[in-house]
């Protein structure tokens, strides 16, 4: 099996450090006007964004995508709702996951597929200071050892 080329644009990497990643899901994004050209530019944010589920559809919430700057009057609200395709099953299997307490809808990656813009959703529940803290050490633990490894090789 060939791997397809995937060229990240963006990637949420506090959502690693606040979040419990169970399942995550690969998604289209309905963009208008000028987004498009903004974020192979690279300019978008999704540090601070969250999906809903509505009437059976997936929203994307608080991602900025920069406004173009050729862009002129084709440019739109850079904070503005944008909707995720998804399959109706999937879209029914993120609905019982939202039911339950906890859980929500975390953008983690932008990325381009084949020339389309994707975004790879996680649905996450939140960590506590001491999950925080768990991963913190697990983090300095394996640095040493790796440390260590690399010092030992060199001799």
């Amino acid at each position: 099996m060939v791997k397809e080329a995937r060229k990240v644009l963006a990637t949420n990497k506090k959502a690693r450090h606040d979040y419990f990643i169970e399942e995550t899901y690969e998604c289209g994004i309905e963009l208008r006007g000028t987004e498009v050209k903004s974020i192979r530019l690279g300019k978008l944010n999704i540090r601070d964004g969250h999906a809903r589920v509505e009437n059976s559809e997936v929203f994307l919430y608080n991602v900025h995508i920069s406004p173009y700057e050729k862009g002129n009057i084709h440019n739109v609200d850079p904070l503005r709702p944008r909707k995720l395709l998804l399959h109706k099953k999937e879209i029914l299997k993120l609905i019982g996951y939202i039911q339950q307490k906890g859980y929500t809808l975390i953008p983690l990656n932008v990325y381009l597929k084949q020339g389309l813009i994707k975004v790879e959703l996680g649905v996450a529940i939140g960590k506590k200071l001491y999950d925080k803290r768990q991963d913190i050490a697990k983090k300095e633990s394996q640095r040493r050892i790796d440390k260590e490894l690399r010092a030992r090789q060199k001799v």
